[in-house]
């Protein structure tokens, strides 16, 4: 049975993964036999990014453009799929401003619109037409608990995530038939640079681990099984659902 969890053979593209969740996942997703592309808009953290992965023993490429340009993005797909075909994607890419709601700036919304629901329209768009003519593809976006829940100070990045949640649906409507599966994968509290400020917390660490059923703060590797599954071929007639990796948080009040 473990051989429908091997990605050996495919190919992943990994966007916003020269840190945190993102290198995470595509190292468990090299572990798991994929050949990985790690995606940010610095070269030098995705070049940090590719050596620790390659030292490990993966087969790794760096691809730098900005998922928030829709002709960056369109210029990067075709030069990649050059070299060979994109079999997974993950859309990673995210960002997080907090704000009062009536204090928040209208750049900054702009701004999380961008980067965590139109970057999603673009890559998806653009890795999609190969898959769609090959007759296959993964396609597995990174929602949040804030699909699912709200807290003060960051509503509109609720609202990106909220989006993040159906646009999966849709690709999942109109790709399937393709021979695509299009699902998210929506974690709960983890331990990373974007929450930098709340684990540094205390008062934050305290309410989070008595409001959580696991009692604690995810570690990115936690997040491993869930992806490989998403990516291989044990999801094969899973497709526009979320799945939420929360330590419980979004089953109890």
């Amino acid at each position: 049975m473990s051989s429908i969890f091997d990605l050996s053979g495919k190919r992943a593209l990994v966007t916003g993964s020269s840190q945190g969740i993102g290198l995470a996942l595509a190292r468990g997703l090299a572990a798991h036999g994929a050949r990985v592309v790690l995606n940010g808009r610095t070269e030098a953290k995705l070049h940090a990014a590719a050596a620790t992965l390659a030292e490990a023993g993966a087969e790794v490429e760096v691809a730098a453009f900005d998922v928030t340009d829709p002709a960056a993005v369109r210029t990067a797909v075709a030069g990649l799929e050059e070299a060979g075909p994109i079999d997974i994607l993950f859309n990673n890419a995210g960002m997080q401003f907090r704000a009062p709601l009536e204090e928040f700036p209208e750049e900054e919304w702009a701004r999380l619109m961008r980067t965590n629901v139109d970057s999603l329209f673009y890559v998806g768009k653009a890795v999609a037409r190969g898959m769609i003519a090959r007759g296959a593809g993964r396609i597995v976006n990174i929602a949040s608990v804030q699909a699912e829940l709200a807290r003060p100070g960051i509503a509109p990045y609720t609202t990106t995530k909220g989006a993040v949640r159906n646009l999966t649906r849709g690709m999942s409507t109109d790709w399937a038939r393709h021979g695509l599966r299009v699902n998210a994968l929506a974690p709960g509290y983890f331990r990373t640079p974007l929450n930098e400020a709340l684990t540094a917390d205390p008062e934050f660490t305290g309410w989070l681990e008595g409001r959580t059923p696991a009692g604690r703060w995810g570690e990115v590797e936690e997040l491993v099984g869930a992806a490989v599954f998403l990516a291989s071929d044990a999801a094969s007639f899973v497709t526009g659902q979320t799945l939420f990796v929360d330590g419980g948080i979004t089953t109890s009040v």
